[in-house]
């Protein structure tokens, strides 16, 4: 299996700031998103991904999200399989919170 795309939660920002055409999926479950979300991020918890594959652009770069990125990882080598274009935000919201204030 290929190896999955890292991203950096500030490398994330800087192509979000500069505008680029990503998709945002968080996985993590419901009284996670509850905390907040990146902003345009789209929620699917990660047992409901097999369901929404028809949802997820084949042509776009995929971002998966997480708590810490495991999960969203895991998300990521499931996809790929299918020819998704995914890449797992390393780290997860607990970097990207972190980076908030940097």
């Amino acid at each position: 299996m290929n190896k999955i795309p890292q991203i950096t939660a500030q490398e994330l920002r800087q192509r979000l700031e500069s505008g680029e055409d990503l998709v945002l999926i968080d996985v993590r479950e419901d009284d996670e998103v509850a905390f907040g979300m990146i902003p345009g991020a789209k929620h699917i918890p990660m047992g409901e991904i097999p369901q929404h594959t028809e949802e997820l652009p084949q042509e776009t770069e995929i971002v998966f999200i997480c708590r810490s990125g495991a999960r969203s990882q895991r998300v990521c080598e499931y996809l790929q399989q299918f020819g998704y274009r995914t890449s797992n935000l390393s780290g997860g919201m607990m970097d990207w919170n972190e980076t908030a204030d940097a």
